[in-house]
């Protein structure tokens, strides 16, 4: 495999994760559930500054709001890459298959 294919393949593949992490309904859904786990982590992380005399951290707020988002859109992209390659794997089986089925056919004649 040429060095230049090599790094061009990875770059369409960056590009495709790029445009799966911000379309597709990704980001809503990732920040669904950071919302949800964020808090519940806020709570279970802050609890001392949320009922008492500390403070909050809120970069620690913060953070704790963003690992989950990207937690799940890592998942989620991670995903869809993976079926777009078993997607473009059956075509080309597909495509195989009738390659040589027609070679078998025009060989007949």
């Amino acid at each position: 495999m040429p060095f230049q294919w090599k790094y061009a393949h990875s770059f369409r593949r960056c590009g495709a994760a790029c445009e799966l992490a911000f379309s597709d309904g990704t980001p809503r859904r990732a920040a669904r559930l950071a919302a949800v786990v964020g808090t519940l982590l806020v709570f279970i992380n802050q609890w001392e500054a949320l009922t008492g005399p500390a403070s909050i951290n809120w970069l620690k707020v913060v953070l704790t709001y963003c690992v989950p988002y990207l937690v799940s859109t890592y998942t989620s992209v991670s995903k869809d890459l993976y079926l777009l390659r078993a997607t473009e794997a059956a075509e080309q089986a597909v495509h195989e298959e009738a390659r040589k089925a027609s070679r078998q056919e025009f060989g007949r004649f």
